[in-house]
């Protein structure tokens, strides 16, 4: 028998865990599984997504306890928090 793997995701309109488990092989099949589920998603999740929020979804295990978590996280930077470009260490070339 196959161990069960629930989704859970937190903020949005699907918010909340799932009461079926889906019968998934192994860990690595769960993350296929999740990151399948995931990129279903995230186009319409990005599309509603308000700055400084995040959406987040997990993969629990049969004891309902988080295995994988993927993040969307959208952050507006305040330019006189982030310092002058002189000073930051995480440039971008």
């Amino acid at each position: 028998m196959m161990p069960l793997y629930y989704f859970r995701i937190s903020h949005g309109r699907y918010s909340g865990a799932a009461d079926f488990g889906s019968e998934l092989e192994d860990r690595d099949a769960a993350w296929a599984e999740m990151t399948k589920v995931c990129a279903n998603l995230v186009g319409g999740i990005s599309r509603g997504l308000k700055q400084n929020s995040q959406w987040e979804m997990e993969l629990l295990d049969e004891a309902k306890k988080p295995v994988f978590r993927i993040r969307l996280v959208a952050e507006s930077l305040d330019q006189s928090l982030m310092g002058s470009d002189s000073t930051r260490t995480d440039k971008v070339f």
